[in-house]
């Protein structure tokens, strides 16, 4: 499959550059795979669309700030996107790094309050760091780093972002991009759907560079994803048995939430609880095998995220959606609207 027919045009006026002014207050486009009808509601009506025997998984990963900014020895200004390592390598940072000049092996950067760093390698933007910091690194990048937005927001980040790039429900620092389809939900409005019986559950993946970066094969067979962590637990896997004893959906908040479920199907319609790396790579036509509906956002074309969505909603039906929102002037991207594919 080609990835050019994952193309579309957007108007740039449609991509979201800040959030809504009050969060969840976000249209929605429903996609209903079996009838190929789209509705257009707001975010609230997810709740509709739910019953008391339906799950809702949700990733509780937080963003980190790690995006620094410094000075070589020269004086040149250095940017860096600071990747964590999940591996179990304690201390070893990658990242993506550009600035005036050469950035080259054995090049000191001077951040903020007295923070430093060594390029240990680099090529083509990508290399690792080593800081010359007693502490934890993700400490001194709470207190001087900046909040990651993705390269289409087209302004600086500002205070705001530091809560409104991050999910109400994310516990676990390790992500440098938001999961964004939890960004729609409220703590009002998860407490309202559980009052209704709505179950709610979390998993763990951390996002890397691998979620959003480009396809830049032309078929979508040779694309690689990279690497992420995931941890399923146990109390996870267990709802999602219950789940599908009760005849209910099994609804992802996300496509990395979906990506993580699936990668750790047992088979059975389940998942098996654990923890390890995934490059897992979704496209038409997977087999879902845990997943029975999906909630995310409206994504870039060409992109792996786009994909996703296709294999479960079907391609057409998910192109046309698309089109259809563009004349509908949703919003897009990040801090855009939402879809649910049931």
């Amino acid at each position: 499959m080609k990835v050019e027919e994952f193309d579309y045009h957007l108007p740039i006026s449609l991509i979201a550059q800040y959030p809504s002014p009050q969060r969840g207050e976000t249209s929605l486009m429903i996609l209903h795979r079996q009838t190929s009808v789209i509705e257009h509601r707001v975010f609230g009506d997810i709740a509709k669309c739910l019953n008391s025997a339906d799950l809702l998984v949700m990733n509780n990963t937080r963003v980190l700030p790690a995006r620094l900014i410094g000075k070589k020895e020269t004086g040149g200004r250095i940017e860096m996107l600071l990747i964590p390592s999940w591996n179990g390598t304690k201390g070893e940072w990658r990242a993506l790094i550009k600035g005036s000049g050469k950035v080259k092996r054995g090049t000191r950067i001077r951040f903020e309050q007295g923070f430093e760093g060594e390029v240990e390698e680099v090529k083509d933007g990508k290399g690792k760091v080593n800081f010359s910091y007693q502490g934890e690194v993700i400490d001194i990048l709470q207190r001087i780093g900046h909040i990651p937005l993705p390269p289409y927001i087209k302004r600086g980040d500002e205070l705001l972002d530091r809560e409104r790039y991050q999910t109400v429900f994310g516990e676990r620092d390790g992500s440098i991009a938001a999961p964004t389809a939890g960004l729609h939900f409220t703590h009002a409005f998860l407490h309202s759907l559980r009052e209704n019986g709505v179950r709610t559950t979390t998993i763990t993946l951390h996002i890397g560079i691998g979620t959003f970066a480009p396809v830049k094969a032309s078929d979508i067979e040779d694309h690689t994803m990279e690497t992420e962590w995931i941890m399923i637990p146990e109390e996870t896997a267990r709802e999602i048995e219950d789940t599908k004893a009760r005849g209910g959906k099994v609804i992802a908040v996300g496509t990395t939430t979906t990506r993580a479920l699936e990668s750790f199907s047992n088979g059975n319609g389940g998942v098996r609880a654990g923890k390890g790396m995934t490059s897992l790579f979704i496209y038409p036509p997977y087999r879902f095998r845990v997943i029975d509906g999906l909630i995310t956002n409206f994504h870039l074309p060409k992109s792996t995220l786009i994909m996703l969505a296709s294999a479960l909603a079907g391609k057409d039906l998910l192109m046309k959606a698309y089109q259809e929102a563009i004349r509908r002037k949703y919003r897009f991207y990040s801090y855009g609207d939402a879809m649910l594919i049931l």
